[in-house]
């Protein structure tokens, strides 16, 4: 067998949970993501400091435009987890596409701004306006239609949602008027207020309900072929956790390598990420149910949402004293 063909058979048998001899001994998880802000944060935070090594993992992260594109890689195998959007990615399991489990839940409520053109000042001027999401079904878009309807908006009829794609886009399509609205997150935030062509219409952290916005997702038959990866990968997360909440530096220096060079916004940044990021992200039912219930899916009556998570894997590593050991409780 040719040296291509031994490296391709070694990452399928590895995804099957079985490891040849000729094979890396540290497991290959491919990690896919979605968009810029925390999860892609959380994942160089992880990277930079070694920690996926640390816990014995090799991780490749894969980036995807949208949640909506994420569920389709993994759908087709080509990635093992997911590190992002859950809304996006649950929108594929309600609909009886995919097999899956959240198995962790790192932000639990919606922690992006709604921003909108100078023109707008309220929330009933944005009837008849266009509002940018990345794509249909992703977070963005699930996001997006949440809020309207809490402003007591139809977001079918009073408001024309347009598919733009990522933040960058999103960004573009605002400043040049080609939108009227959208979501936005904190990282991008400031230089886009900073042009003069928007305003913040809406903080989404205030908003009064528990949301399953960000975590981590897999297939429901890796819990059983490869649940100890699976706790590995969930201890790393963790652990990147911690290091946001306690090592601002490395926070900082990641996000001046995604553009934020004012120490201002830097600071605030981190100050929103180690607030919001949970040290003990298990999957609670209620943010869950919250996040199913706004998928808008005929599907999604009357699913519950325990049938979508596992808290077993997170349950036992609080349990074994790691989560407490790193926070010096013990």
């Amino acid at each position: 067998m040719s040296r291509k063909g031994k490296t391709l058979l070694g990452i399928f048998l590895i995804a099957c949970g079985n490891t040849p001899s000729y094979a890396q001994s540290e497991p290959l998880v491919y990690v896919g993501g979605s968009g810029a802000g925390i999860s892609s944060t959380l994942s160089k935070v992880i990277r930079d400091t070694g920690t996926w090594k640390k816990h014995g993992l090799d991780v490749r992260n894969v980036y995807f435009t949208s949640g909506a594109l994420l569920g389709r890689a993994m759908l087709g195998g080509d990635i093992a987890a997911t590190n992002g959007d859950i809304p996006g990615i649950l929108s594929m399991g309600v609909s009886g596409v995919l097999d899956l489990k959240v198995i962790a839940v790192t932000m639990n409520r919606l922690d992006t701004y709604f921003v909108a053109r100078k023109f707008i000042a309220k929330s009933d001027d944005l009837k008849g306006k266009r509002i940018a999401v990345s794509r249909f079904g992703s977070l963005s878009d699930i996001s997006t239609r949440l809020l309207m309807r809490f402003w007591k908006l139809d977001p079918e009829k009073d408001v024309t949602i347009l598919q733009t794609g990522n933040s960058p886009s999103r960004i573009a399509a605002l400043v040049a008027g080609q939108v009227d609205a959208g979501l936005m997150s904190l990282t991008v935030l400031d230089k886009l207020v900073a042009s003069g062509c928007c305003r913040v219409l809406a903080d989404l952290t205030e908003l009064p309900l528990d949301y399953a916005q960000f975590g981590v997702a897999v297939p429901t038959a890796m819990l059983k072929s490869q649940r100890g990866t699976l706790r590995l990968l969930l201890e790393a997360f963790v652990e990147g956790i911690y290091v946001i909440k306690s090592r601002p530096d490395v926070v900082l220096k990641i996000l001046r390598e995604e553009g934020i060079e004012d120490p201002r916004v830097g600071k605030t940044v981190h100050e929103r990420l180690a607030k919001n990021l949970r040290e003990y992200p298990v999957p609670e039912s209620k943010g869950m149910q919250t996040a199913i219930d706004s998928l808008g899916l005929p599907k999604a009556r009357g699913v519950q949402a325990k049938d979508f998570m596992d808290t077993t894997l997170l349950e036992e590593i609080k349990k074994s004293g790691y989560i407490d050991r790193l926070y010096g409780k013990s």
